[in-house]
Order: structure tokens, then C-alpha cells, then sequence
């Protein structure tokens, strides 16, 4: 899923869609991303799937659920011919991905408030300036006895070795973007909270992770973060806000480069999971 987040009252997605960023996004799958998800869907639903992204998560959604219908959005045209041309590729016909955004869903699908068995959230809610109103919003859109699922990341929680200080820089410097940004990049640990202030009752809440520990997948995450943190929006926010100079972020790209090479090198992305019952 592409964390895509409403355009209205808020500044914009923090990472943008730089070819470092697409290259996260389109590794993601069901089993990778909502495994927690899976055991609560089945064929003939309807789904939503905000945020989606280039359509990976999507594409194993909708294979799952056929022949039920599949509607994605997200904030991003890039994003949304990239997920159409996925969906082509795979043969995909039970999907329409629509340009829109949590604020532009009723002008996007024409009224769609309990339109859906179950409304999909990947890296989502930590972008939003209004996790609880946008929980909410999602809420309305699905169908009594239906699900609302919702996972994210929690920057404060990933956990790495070697210990390199530049990480840790990093670290900082992302969570305070972040912040400047109207987001929460610790959302993972407040998921449960946001989702009972959200007037959800039913609620049942867990963690999953990522894990890079392997050679290749060292080289796959540090080689992304290392271009990320130089190429994407990331870079241009850390430096038009003054929050960092150039020298800065090639110090941290070349420490995500030792990091990778690392043989003992290990990194865990924690994420909060919730299955909120309408």
C-alpha cells in the first residue's frame, strides 16, 4: 500500500513518490502487508482498499475476494496509473481504482457510505492530521458487520544492528518530518486508542513485523533508504525546513550503505494491526 493521505487539511505525503518509494510499495502483498486481514475475507465481498498504492496489495485483495468487486483510491495519479497497469498485467478485472482521497471519497464513488464488506488501510493513518476523524470516516463507509483494518508502522519502535549513530540520526530525523508534516509516525502503538476514540467496540488489535536480516534483503532495504533519504521528498523537506544539509543526509545514505553490508546486520519494522468491527 502507498501511505497516501488526504489532501485537504494537510500538507501532503511525506514521502512522495520518488522510484525509491515505489520500489517499497511495490514489494508489498497481502501476506507481506495484511496477513492479519486474511483470515476475515472471503469470496463475493466488497472491498475497499484506501491508499493503494501500485496496486500489489490490491491485486492479491481482489484475488482473494473474487468474484466480489474491489475499489481502490489513492491521492497520487502516479500512484493510480500504476496500480491500473498492475492490475492489467495481472489480469485483474474485478478492480476500478479511482483518484481520490479520504476527503473526496462521496465525489470519487458517488455516495459510497456502507457501500463495502470491508474498508482496507495500509500506512495510512500515520499520515493524516486526524487519525481518529478519518477512523471514523471509514467506519461509515463500511456495512453493518463488516471490517474496518488498519495497519501501521511505529518509527520509534524499529530497532536495528549494528548500531550506527547515523541511524539513529536518521531516526530522529524522519519522527520530526514527520511530526512538521501533521503526522504520527509512532501511529503503530496508538491504533487501538485512535480506534476506540473512533467509537469503534469491537476492536481486536496486534503487531506484525518486518525483518531484514538476510544479505539480500539488507541490500534490498538499506539500498532503498539509503537512495530515499538523498532522492525523495523526505530529502527536500529535511532541507527546506532547515531540519538538515545535504552533507547530513549523505552521511546517513552511507551509513544505510554500511549497515546493508554489514553480515550481521538486522533490522525490524514494528507495525500495529487493528480489525475494527462495524
Amino acid at each position: 500500500m502507498s501511505a497516501q493521505t488526504p489532501a485537504g487539511p494537510q500538507a501532503g505525503y511525506l514521502h512522495g513518490h520518488h522510484e525509491s518509494v515505489l520500489r517499497s510499495h511495490r514489494s508489498r502483498t497481502a501476506e507481506s502487508s495484511a496477513a492479519y486481514l486474511l483470515a476475515h475475507l472471503r469470496p463475493g465481498q466488497r472491498v475497499l482498499d484506501v491508499g493503494c498504492g501500485p496496486g500489489t496489495i490490491t491485486a492479491d485483495l481482489a484475488r482473494i475476494v473474487a468474484p466480489g468487486r474491489v475499489t481502490a483510491i489513492d491521492s497520487s495519479a502516479e500512484a493510480v496509473d500504476q496500480a491500473r497497469r498492475h492490475l492489467r498485467a495481472e489480469g485483474i478485472v474485478t478492480v476500478e481504482v479511482h483518484l481520490a482521497d479520504l476527503y473526496s471519497i462521496e465525489e470519487a464513488l458517488e455516495h459510497p457510505d456502507g457501500s463495502f464488506d470491508v474498508v482496507h488501510a495500509h500506512q495510512v493513518l500515520q499520515h493524516v492530521p486526524d487519525p481518529v476523524g478519518a477512523l471514523r470516516r471509514l467506519g461509515r463507509l463500511c456495512a453493518p458487520g463488516g471490517v474496518v483494518a488498519a495497519r501501521d508502522a511505529d518509527y520509534a519502535a524499529m530497532t536495528w544492528y549494528p548500531l550506527l549513530p547515523e541511524l539513529e540520526r536518521w531516526q530522529r530525523l524522519y519522527r520530526g518530518l514527520a511530526r512538521a508534516a501533521g503526522g504520527e509516525p509512532d501511529a503503530g502503538r496508538r491504533l487501538l486508542s485512535w480506534a476506540r476514540e473512533a467509537g469503534f467496540a469491537d476492536v481486536t488489535a496486534g503487531a506484525s513485523t518486518w525483518c531484514y536480516a538476510t544479505a539480500s534483503a539488507r541490500a534490498w532495504w538499506g539500498g532503498m533508504w539509503a537512495d530515499r533519504i538523498l532522492e525523495s521528498a523526505i530529502a527536500r523537506s529535511a532541507l527546506a525546513g532547515g531540519a538538515a544539509t545535504m552533507a547530513d543526509l549523505h552521511e546517513i545514505s552511507d551509513a544505510w550503505r554500511r549497515w546493508a553490508a554489514a553480515d550481521d546486520g538486522w533490522f525490524a519494522v514494528l507495525h500495529g494491526e487493528v480489525i475494527c468491527r462495524t
